[in-house]
């Protein structure tokens, strides 16, 4: 029979007890960024909007509030009270960590190692981290949220510009800087593509059907993202670009440090420009209608009678002709003194004659100016 002390012993020992939570490690956006591949997910728990305007590299967004429940909970803590938003906004939330986890997480194994953060104080990200290192998961959680990594990057750019050295490809519009680029980067060097990551072909008529351009805080983050993970001891290769490409705006530390560096200048025919132009910007021959419109945006700078002569050339299958007189009138005059006035070393730049419109004379130029700055 059982005393008494060994009936209690048994008796607790014999009652439910809780799982074990594991603890949630607090992080800085430093010591985050300095190991992202160490996390197996890196989760947004901000809302669509938030997300889509900027959000930390290779994130995936798990809101606890969508957009519109966001908005009803912030109506409520205003208008109603906080007992109550709270009370809502925790059904809300409970909801939506349950499906992330239905959605995301059925094969998820046990040392799943999540590293999460939200706006900045961390109640969004925090119910979505207590459920995820209730469950067993190994949860990281970012100090200071979206705020404080966004202050991370702005103070960094400055400082991951000035330790890299940069080649700067330069030519007019059409000669195939970004094409070379290309092949640079598919040899082995380099490459800071300014127009690719802001999704512009960078001139007024740069826009890219169908592909919306980043926010500009995003634009940020991905030339951030870039630069921290460029070897300093070897060279980057960028474009001549202006201060904006479309409608955002390179950092200034970046333009400055470009405007300084040695810049090789690539050269090709008008004939064979016209013909490159004409492949990568297929959508204006394919639609005048579009491509007038575009041309609409230079009036201020060369008049209706010169646009709407354009326009009318381009309705009636002349776009060659167009694309050629642009070059002359517009795109070559602004080019060459916008380049001579800002960059540095341009009255010393070498040139490099790209012979045809083709992927091997591209591939050709790219060597060559590999050659040039190795020497």
């Amino acid at each position: 029979m059982r005393g008494p002390a060994s009936f209690a012993s048994w008796h607790l020992n014999c009652a439910y007890q809780p799982p074990l939570t594991l603890p949630i490690h607090a992080i800085t956006p430093a010591e985050a960024l300095s190991n992202l591949d160490q996390f197996d997910a890196i989760i947004d728990a901000r809302s669509p909007s938030e997300f889509d305007l900027d959000h930390m590299p290779d994130a995936q967004n798990w809101p606890s509030l969508n957009d519109e429940e966001r908005v009803l909970i912030g109506t409520m803590y205003k208008q109603v009270n906080t007992f109550e938003a709270k009370k809502q906004g925790a059904a809300l939330v409970a909801r939506n960590i349950a499906n992330h986890i239905d959605t995301h997480l059925r094969d998820a194994p046990r040392h799943w190692k999540p590293l999460v953060y939200c706006w900045r104080g961390g109640n969004r990200s925090g119910a979505l981290a207590t459920v995820l290192s209730a469950i067993g998961f190994h949860v990281h959680l970012v100090t200071g949220g979206y705020k404080a990594f966004r202050a991370t990057v702005m103070a960094q750019t400055p400082e991951f510009v000035a330790r890299l050295q940069y080649r700067v490809v330069a030519g007019a519009t059409g000669v195939g800087k970004t094409h070379v680029l290309h092949a640079l980067r598919a040899a082995g060097e380099q490459v800071l593509d300014l127009e690719g990551l802001a999704r512009h072909r960078s001139s007024v008529l740069g826009l890219i059907p169908g592909t919306p351009q980043p926010s500009q805080k995003h634009f940020e983050t991905l030339i951030w993202h870039a630069l921290r993970n460029f070897d300093t001891s070897r060279p980057v290769y960028i474009e001549s670009e202006s201060k904006r490409v479309g409608n955002l705006t390179v950092p200034e530390s970046l333009i400055a440090r470009m405007r300084s560096s040695p810049c090789v200048l690539l050269s090709m025919s008008v004939e064979e420009r016209v013909k490159l132009l004409m492949a990568d910007y297929d959508f204006f021959v394919k639609d005048s209608v579009f491509f007038g419109e575009r041309l609409d945006t230079l009036v201020a700078l060369l008049g209706h009678a010169v646009v709407n002569e354009w326009k009318a050339k381009a309705a009636a299958g002349q776009s060659a002709e167009v694309v050629a007189e642009l070059l002359s009138q517009h795109y070559d005059p602004r080019y060459y003194e916008s380049m001579a006035r800002n960059f540095e070393h341009y009255d010393v730049a070498k040139t490099v004659t790209v012979e045809r419109a083709s992927p091997a004379a591209l591939t050709a130029a790219a060597h060559a100016v590999q050659s040039i700055f190795e020497t």
